[in-house]
């Protein structure tokens, strides 16, 4: 199972962490990973973590957050801007010392959790 929380409302260039406390993991090897779904658009992946510590990024996240695991899986968010509204969920899947953005292999989601950043 997986959760996702502490969204919230934040101001453009200011940052955020979101925390998923992934229990009950019934897997030796593991990813886990933060999608999010802005207003009107599909879903997509922001990063990723394995139980091996490899992680990726989506284009986008890419030298702006962080994912990293500390007891829980944190994704640091900085320099947030207006189009990373949206709502993230964490989710976890089997994994093989890798991990990636493809939501198809992530089979337990959270609830997830609403960030919005205003400009």
């Amino acid at each position: 199972a997986a959760a996702g929380v502490w969204g919230g409302l934040v101001q453009a260039g200011r940052s955020l962490m979101l925390s998923c406390a992934a229990n009950g993991i019934p897997f030796d090897d593991y990813k886990i990973a933060w999608f999010r779904r802005s207003p009107g658009k599909e879903r997509e992946g922001v990063a990723c973590i394995s139980s091996r510590g490899r992680t990726l990024y989506a284009d986008s996240a890419k030298g702006r957050f962080a994912i990293f695991s500390d007891g829980a899986v944190l994704l640091q968010m900085n320099s947030l801007k207006p189009e990373d509204t949206a709502v993230y969920y964490c989710a976890t899947g089997a994994g093989d010392g890798s991990c990636n953005l493809r939501s198809s292999e992530y089979n337990s989601w959270g609830k997830g959790t609403l960030v919005t950043v205003s400009s």
